[in-house]
C-alpha cells in the first residue's frame, strides 16, 4: 500500500518562506514521479510543481522563481521550498505520486494535505 505523508505547513507572513516535505512508503521511490498540487478557498485543485524520476522539474507559472521542488531518493522524500510567499499562495498543499517517470495530470497516489496560510 502506497502512503504519502506531508509535513511542514503552517502560518507565515507575506514574503516569508516555508519548506514542505513528503515521505513515501510502499513502493520504490526512485521509480516514482512526484509532485505538488494545491487547493485554495473556493478553488479547484491546481498543479504547483513536479519532478521526474531523473530529476527534471516543472512549475506552474504562478510559482516559477519562488518555489523549488527537489527529491532525495536516499530518504524516500520530496520537498517544496517556498520563498517570497504571497497571500494568494494560501491553500492546502497535496503531495502526489505516480508509478512512472513523469507525473500525470491526475496522479494515482495522494497525501492527506497540509495547510499553508500566508498572512498579508
Amino acid at each position: 500500500q502506497v502512503q504519502l505523508i506531508e509535513s511542514g505547513g503552517g502560518l507565515v507572513q507575506a514574503g516569508g518562506s516555508l519548506r514542505l516535505s513528503c515521505v513515501v512508503s510502499g513502493r520504490t521511490f526512485s521509480s516514482t514521479a512526484m509532485g505538488w498540487f494545491r487547493q485554495g478557498p473556493r478553488m479547484g485543485r491546481q498543479f504547483v510543481a513536479s519532478i521526474t524520476t531523473s530529476g527534471s522539474t516543472y512549475y506552474a507559472d504562478s510559482v516559477k522563481g519562488r518555489f523549488t521542488i527537489s527529491r532525495d531518493n536516499t530518504k524516500n522524500a520530496m520537498y517544496l521550498q517556498m520563498n517570497s510567499l504571497k497571500p494568494e499562495d494560501t491553500a492546502v498543499y497535496y503531495c502526489a505520486a505516480d508509478a512512472r517517470m513523469v507525473l500525470t495530470a491526475i496522479p494515482s497516489y495522494w497525501g492527506q494535505g497540509t495547510q499553508v496560510t500566508v498572512s498579508s
